[in-house]
C-alpha cells in the first residue's frame, strides 16, 4: 500500500521538476537508469538547483530520447524497479522529527517555515529525492515547495475546526523522500486567536419564577459558548441594570463557567407581571469579544382566585329531531390568574349515565354538544352542573337546563285489549273489539283521531279516555259475507300529520237462520215398468246456506195422511245425498203415475226444513198380449157364425174384438187370417178385425168353415193372440143380415123359384129363432143376468184378467168397466154395439191428455162410447 501511494507521488516530483527545468550535472540520464538496474543504493544523486527562483531545466537530448525508449519499452521493468527500491528504502529509512507553528486562518500561500534549512537538508536534495507532504486524513493542509525547500500553507487553517477545545492543537505530517526512501516526521502547531466571539443558543431565555419567590433564590441561566481557547475563551457574565436580579458566574467541574441569576428583591405579579434584561457574556480576548441573549423572566401567579361563570344558570331549548353532533349551548367562565392557572377546562359534574351518553362538553371551549338522539318522550329535560377548573385545581359551577321541543316523530299507537272472533250473525250491536290509542307526542301532536273504514256495518264508540269499542252498526248476515277486513286509523294532529292503521279480520259465525233449499220445486222421475227391486230412480237435492252443522242436510219421505197407494212399500230416499230407489217392481197397468213429498231438514238448533214434490211417471212395457173380447174362447158352446151362401163378397161374417192392456203403440192391434178351411174365401180387416167374405159362395163350398184369426200388437218384441171362428153355410137365411151396398142392386132383380123356396125356408127359421131370442131377452133383463138362446152368441161377463188394471183411466179398458156385447140382428152388417158399463168407475184424476189419448184408441176400435 505504501508503494502505491508514494508511487504516484514520485512521479509528480518528477514532473515537477522536469517543468521547472531542473539541469542533471552528475551523470547522464542513461548512465542514472544503468546504476538503478544494477542497484547501485548507496550513491547520491545530486543536482544542481539554480538560485535565480527561475531556472530552466536544461535536458540532454539523448535524457529524451531514452525517457521515451524506457517508457515504450520497460514500464513493466520501471515499476519492478521502483517497488523492489521503495520496500528496500523504508527498511533502511532515518526519521527525523520537525516542530512548526502557525496562526490559525492564515491565508493559503503563507510560509509555515523552511524544511531545509531545520533538517539540515540541501534543496537541491530535497528535489532530486522527491520529497513531497503526506498526511494521515489524505487532506493537503500544507504543501512542499522543492525549489526552495519552504513549507506553505494550502488552505487557511480553522483551530476550532480542527482541534475544537483541545489545547494545543498539533497537526502531523509526513515528509516522503526516495533514493533512499526517508520519512520525516513533522509537527504542526496551529495557535488560537480571538476570532469567535460568546453566542448563546437562544436569542431568548424565559423564565418564570413564582411570585412568591424568595429574596436570594437563584435561577439558572443558560450559558454562552466560546469556541476559542486559552485567554480567547469566555471569561465573565454581565446583565443590564436592573433592581430584581444580579448575575454570579459560577465553574463546573470540567472549567466551563455558567452565570445563575440571583433575585434580589421580592416579585410581586399584580405590580409587574414580566421583565426582561440583556445578558451578556464576555472572552477574554484583545479587545475582547462579546454575545448577548435577551432574558425575560415571567412571573408566575399564585393560584388563589377560582374560575367563575358568565351566568350561574343556563337555560337552552333544543328540538328532539336535532341532528347528532350539533350544538347545544356554549358556557364561558374566566379566572383572574394566568397562566395554568388561569387555565380552565370544563367537564360535567356528577352527571348520570344517560347524561353522559346524550351529550358531550368541549373542556377547552365549553362547547356543548349532542351526542345521542334525543326523544321528548322518554326525558323532557335535561339539567347538567357543569365545572370549570383552573390549573391550580380551583373549580367553579354552573347549572345548564336543556329544554327537548317535542317534534311530530311519533305515530299514534293501538293497543287491543280484547278482540271477539267470530261473532254471530243477526246480533246487533255486538262488540266485536276493545282498544285503546296513544301518541307519545304532546299538544297538538299527541291529539288523534279515530275512523273506522266506511261502507262496513260497524261503528267505534268512544268509552273512558283513548279507549274504543267496535260494534256492529246492524244486524250481520254470514251468507251475504262471512269475513270483514276492518282498517281502524288512528290520525293524530301535529304537522306533518302522522297516521297508523290497524288491521283485523271478523269472521260471523252462523246461525240456523236459512231453511235447506231444493233446486226443484218439484221433481217429474221416469222409471219403465218392471223395474229390478231397489233401482235408483232418481235424486233430489237442497242446499242450505248456512254453515257448518247448520248446513248438513237430511232428506225424507213426507207421507200423507190417507195415501191412496202405500208409500213407503215403493220407494225410498237415502236421508244423506237424497236418492230415490222404487222398492217394488212397478206394473203401468196398475199404477201409471203416484206423486208424494220429500223433507229437507238441517241439523241447526231448531232444526229448519223444507218440502219438494216428486212426481214418478211409470213408462210403460210391451208386457200384455193382446185379449180377445169377443169371440169368447172360454165357452161351453163354440159361437158359430151363419153365413148363406147367397152371400155377396164382402159380406160382415162377424168382427173379432180385442184390447190391450199395455198404452201407446203398445196397444196399437193388428189382425189377419192366420187359418182358414178355404183358403180365399174369408178376409180379415187389419185394422178393426172385421172378417167378410171375399167372393161368392158356391156349392163346392163345405158348409162348415174354420177360421183362426192373428191378434198382434207393435210394441217390441211384439205380443199376439189368436182365436177360431166357426161359420156355418147355410141354405135360406131370412134376412139374417143387412145387405151389403152392393148386394142391393141384386136383390132387385127377379129371383128365380129355387131362391124363393130358400127364401121362405130361412125366413120360417128365423122367425122361430127370432121369437127365441126375445124370450131369452126378457128372462135376462129381468134376472139382469147373461142371455142364452139358440142362434145367440154368449155375452162376455164377469170382471177381466188381473193383469188388466189401470188406476188412471188412459188404457184400452178399465178395472171398473163390464161390457155386455150382442148381436143386433135385422141388418145384414151385423155390427155390434157396447152397453152402458154395469159396474161405475170410481172417479179418479185424469189429465186432459190421458182422457183424449184413451179417446183415440177406442175410436181405432170402431165402438161407441156410451
Amino acid at each position: 500500500m505504501m508503494f502505491w501511494t508514494l508511487l504516484p507521488s514520485a512521479k509528480r516530483a518528477l514532473g515537477r521538476q522536469k517543468e521547472q527545468g531542473f539541469k542533471w550535472q552528475t551523470r547522464s540520464y542513461s548512465t542514472r537508469l544503468k546504476s538503478l538496474s544494477l542497484g547501485r543504493f548507496g550513491g547520491h544523486i545530486r543536482g544542481t538547483l539554480p538560485r535565480s527562483g527561475k531556472g530552466e531545466a536544461i535536458l540532454q537530448e539523448d535524457f529524451g530520447k531514452g525517457a521515451m525508449e524506457i517508457g515504450r519499452a520497460g514500464v513493466l521493468q520501471i515499476r519492478q524497479v521502483l517497488l523492489f527500491f521503495v520496500l528496500l528504502g523504508m527498511s533502511q529509512a532515518v526519521s527525523d522529527s520537525g516542530r512548526f507553528s502557525v496562526a490559525e486562518e492564515m491565508q493559503s500561500g503563507s510560509i509555515v517555515g523552511n524544511l531545509a534549512k531545520d533538517l539540515g537538508l540541501e534543496v537541491g536534495e530535497l528535489f532530486f529525492r522527491g520529497a513531497r507532504v503526506v498526511s494521515n486524513d489524505n487532506k493537503q493542509r500544507l504543501q512542499l515547495d522543492i525549489n526552495t525547500g519552504d513549507l506553505l500553507l494550502s488552505e487557511a487553517l480553522d483551530r476550532e475546526e480542527l482541534c475544537g477545545f483541545t489545547e494545543p492543537c498539533v497537526l502531523h505530517f509526513q515528509i516522503l523522500m526516495k533514493s533512499p526512501l526517508q520519512f520525516l516526521r513533522i509537527e504542526l502547531q496551529v495557535k488560537d486567536i480571538n476570532d469567535n466571539s460568546p453566542a448563546f443558543l437562544e436569542k431568548e431565555m424565559l423564565l418564570e419564577i413564582p411570585e412568591n419567590s424568595p429574596v436570594g433564590a437563584v435561577f439558572l441561566l443558560e450559558s454562552a459558548k466560546d469556541l476559542d481557547v486559552g485567554i480567547n475563551a469566555l471569561k465573565n457574565y454581565t446583565i443590564s441594570p436592573n433592581s430584581h436580579f444580579h448575575i454570579k458566574m459560577r465553574v463546573n467541574p470540567d472549567n466551563r463557567k455558567y452565570p445563575e441569576l440571583v433575585l434580589d428583591k421580592a416579585l410581586d405579579y399584580e405590580e409587574q407581571s414580566e421583565l426582561s434584561f440583556i445578558l451578556t457574556a464576555l472572552d477574554g480576548g484583545s479587545p475582547p469579544k462579546s454575545g448577548s441573549a435577551l432574558v425575560r423572566v415571567l412571573v408566575v401567579d399564585i393560584n388563589d382566585n377560582s374560575p367563575e361563570f358568565e351566568q350561574p344558570f343556563y337555560e337552552v331549548k333544543i328540538s328532539e329531531d336535532s341532528t347528532l353532533g350539533s350544538p347545544v349551548v356554549t358556557v364561558s367562565a374566566w379566572d383572574l390568574d394566568s397562566g395554568k392557572n388561569g387555565e380552565i377546562s370544563y367537564m360535567f359534574s356528577h352527571a348520570s349515565e344517560d347524561i353522559r351518553k346524550t351529550f358531550e362538553i368541549n373542556q377547552k371551549s365549553g362547547e356543548v354538544s349532542l351526542t345521542s338522539p334525543l326523544d321528548f318522550e322518554t326525558t323532557e329535560s335535561y339539567s347538567i352542573i357543569i365545572q370549570a377548573t383552573d390549573g391550580g385545581g380551583l373549580f367553579g359551577k354552573s347549572t345548564l337546563r336543556i329544554q327537548v321541543m317535542d317534534v311530530n316523530d311519533n305515530a299514534p299507537e293501538v293497543t287491543v285489549s280484547s278482540i271477539t272472533s267470530p261473532i254471530p250473525e243477526n246480533s246487533p250491536e255486538t262488540v266485536v273489539m276493545v282498544f285503546s290509542i296513544r301518541d307519545r307526542d304532546s299538544g297538538e301532536n299527541g291529539r288523534m283521531i279515530c275512523s273506522v273504514s266506511e261502507n262496513l256495518p260497524f261503528v267505534l264508540k268512544s268509552s273512558v279516555e283513548n279507549y274504543y269499542t267496535l260494534q256492529t252498526e246492524r244486524m250481520l248476515d254470514r251468507e251475504s259475507q262471512a269475513e270483514y277486513n276492518i282498517t281502524i286509523t288512528v290520525t293524530d294532529m301535529g304537522t306533518p300529520r302522522l297516521k297508523t292503521e290497524h288491521n283485523i279480520t271478523v269472521l260471523v259465525s252462523d246461525v240456523n237462520d236459512n231453511a235447506p233449499a231444493f233446486t226443484q220445486t218439484s221433481y217429474t222421475l221416469w222409471v219403465r215398468e218392471n223395474n229390478s227391486p231397489a233401482l235408483h230412480i232418481g235424486s233430489v237435492s237442497a242446499t242450505d246456506t248456512d254453515a257448518g252443522a247448520n248446513a248438513q242436510v237430511t232428506y225424507s219421505l213426507l207421507l200423507p195422511p190417507d195415501p191412496l197407494v202405500p208409500l213407503v212399500s215403493l220407494v225410498s230416499i237415502n236421508p244423506d245425498n237424497g236418492h230415490l230407489f222404487a222398492l217394488t217392481s212397478l206394473d203401468y197397468e196398475a199404477l201409471r203415475a203416484f206423486e208424494f213429498r220429500v223433507g229437507a231438514t238441517d241439523r241447526g238448533s231448531p232444526a229448519l226444513s223444507s218440502q219438494a214434490l216428486v212426481r214418478v211417471l211409470v213408462a210403460d212395457a210391451n208386457d200384455n198380449a193382446p185379449f180377445v173380447l169377443y169371440p169368447l174362447q172360454n165357452a161351453s158352446a163354440p159361437c158359430t157364425e151363419l153365413v148363406p151362401r147367397a152371400a155377396e163378397p164382402g159380406y160382415l161374417v162377424t168382427k173379432v174384438v180385442a184390447v190391450d192392456g199395455d198404452a201407446g203403440q203398445n196397444a196399437w192391434l193388428s189382425y189377419q187370417l192366420l187359418k182358414a178351411t178355404e183358403p180365399g174365401l174369408f178376409g180379415v180387416w187389419a185394422h178393426n178385425g172385421e172378417v167378410r167374405t171375399a167372393r161368392l159362395l158356391s156349392e163346392r163350398d163345405a158348409p162348415k168353415q174354420r177360421l183362426v184369426v192373428l191378434v198382434k200388437d207393435n210394441g217390441e218384441p211384439p205380443l199376439s193372440a189368436s182365436v177360431t171362428l166357426h161359420v156355418l153355410l147355410v141354405d135360406g137365411f131370412s134376412q139374417p143380415y143387412l145387405p151389403a151396398p152392393e148386394a142391393e142392386a141384386a136383390a132387385a132383380a127377379p129371383a128365380d123359384p129355387l131362391t124363393v123356396y130358400l127364401v121362405v125356408a130361412l125366413a120360417s127359421v128365423s122367425s122361430l129363432f127370432l121369437f127365441s131370442a126375445l124370450v131369452f131377452v126378457a128372462v135376462r133383463l129381468c134376472r139382469r143376468g147373461g142371455a142364452a138362446s139358440a142362434g145367440r152368441c154368449p155375452v162376455a161377463e164377469g170382471h177381466f184378467p188381473g193383469h188388466l188394471v189401470d188406476v188412471s183411466g188412459t188404457g184400452t179398458l178399465s178395472q171398473s168397466y163390464q161390457y155386455e156385447v150382442c148381436l143386433m140382428g135385422g141388418t145384414g152388417t151385423n155390427e155390434f154395439k157396447f152397453l152402458k158399463p154395469i159396474l161405475p168407475n170410481l172417479p179418479t184424476q185424469r189429465t186432459g191428455k190421458e182422457i183424449e189419448e184413451n179417446h183415440t184408441s177406442y175410436n181405432s176400435l170402431g165402438f161407441n162410447i156410451q
